[in-house]
């Protein structure tokens, strides 16, 4: 699959095409807060626990709520929690088709929670190999500028999303998309914030805002829907 300029500088600005190839899994620290949180009564990410696999759509995150040795588990469209020791406690297949309506447009419960946060942090995390997945399609709107078209099969907030990308570092900038699961309104700018470098030197995005977008593209100040500080990440071969 031939790949865009802006494409390629992103890879490189991640570790590069081979680094990324041979990768099985990504593990994360992060902190999350923001109003989206509190909206749904969700407690806030304290130094939560990620793994997620690169290859394909699998995210755990611990603990995913109030209980310290409950994970939320993403698996393709479905969703488990699970114990410490890997029992699954719940599950619920297709997860995506309970957002429509009722009780999720004023709370959500750990199982919601597993299905957003954990297609959320797949896709930011591994936004590199997502560039060589030949399942989404890429196109460049202008020098900098992507955008992704989403098959069904992978769970993401929307199926089109933009990327912006610095043109001389290659690094993400900001990422467009709408929170369809929340509302067909919830229109985002997730801004990058920082980025740093972990002990082997690979650069990843360490702090992210996320802000109503308005109609112009342009990332509103408040409110602060979700602010991520992540605080350690690698990449596992």
């Amino acid at each position: 699959m031939a790949l865009s300029e802006t494409a390629e500088k992103a890879i490189v600005a991640y570790g590069g095409r081979l680094l990324w190839q041979s990768a099985r899994r990504v593990e994360a620290e992060v902190s999350v807060t923001g109003l989206a949180f509190t909206l749904k009564w969700r407690p806030f990410f304290r130094h939560a626990k990620l793994v997620e696999e690169v290859r394909r759509p699998f995210s755990r995150i611990t603990p995913i709520g109030r209980r310290p040795g409950i994970s939320g588990v993403l698996e393709g469209g479905d969703v488990r929690l699970e114990d410490e020791r890997g029992k699954v406690v719940s599950e619920r297949p297709n997860a995506r088709d309970y957002f429509t309506v009722g009780r999720r447009l004023f709370w959500w419960d750990d199982l919601d929670m597993a299905y957003f946060s954990n297609y959320a942090f797949w896709n930011y995390m591994t936004l590199p190999a997502m560039l060589m997945n030949e399942e989404i399609s890429w196109t460049e709107l202008e020098p900098g500028l992507l955008r992704a078209s989403f098959p069904d099969k992978i769970p993401s907030h929307s199926r089109i999303q933009q990327f912006r990308f610095d043109l001389d570092s290659g690094r993400l900038i900001q990422h467009d998309y709408t929170a369809d699961i929340i509302s067909p309104l919830a229109t985002a700018a997730n801004v990058v914030l920082n980025h740093a470098k972990n002990a082997d030197g690979l650069v990843y995005a360490s702090e992210r805002r996320v802000t109503p977008r308005s109609p112009q593209g342009k990332p509103l100040p408040l409110p602060v829907l979700i602010h991520i500080k992540v605080h350690d990440y690698r990449l596992i071969s």
